[in-house]
């Protein structure tokens, strides 16, 4: 992956990276794969506070594009729209999994 720019938001407090990920002989790269690329690439990193937006790849060609934001907090990423969280959903380290499990273990009992 090469970073075409980084920019810091101090308005959004937010980090903006311009990417492009040249992908020879592979598919094309999941939002899951951009952001580990994106956490290991911006030190200090939350993976729960990362969004991947406007993500091509170009027909014919093993090159894909976009953008990606590093929030610094989960209050910063408030100004994000609700459907950009609802597909980062998955994502998460655990939003899911934490709401879910409180519930199997109360049913367990009957």
């Amino acid at each position: 992956m090469e970073i075409k720019s980084r920019k810091e938001n101090k308005i959004l407090n937010r980090v903006e990276i311009s990417f492009s990920w040249k992908h020879d002989k592979k598919s094309t790269p999941s939002r899951k794969e951009v952001m580990d690329l994106v956490q290991t690439l911006e030190p200090g990193s939350n993976r729960d506070l990362i969004v991947v937006k406007d993500c091509s790849t170009r027909f014919g060609q093993p090159l894909t594009t976009g953008l990606a934001y590093v929030y610094s907090s989960k209050e910063a990423m408030a100004v994000e729209p609700g459907y950009i969280f609802k597909r980062h959903e998955s994502l998460r380290s655990g939003s899911a999994t934490q709401s879910e499990a409180p519930s199997d273990e109360e049913g367990g009992d009957e």
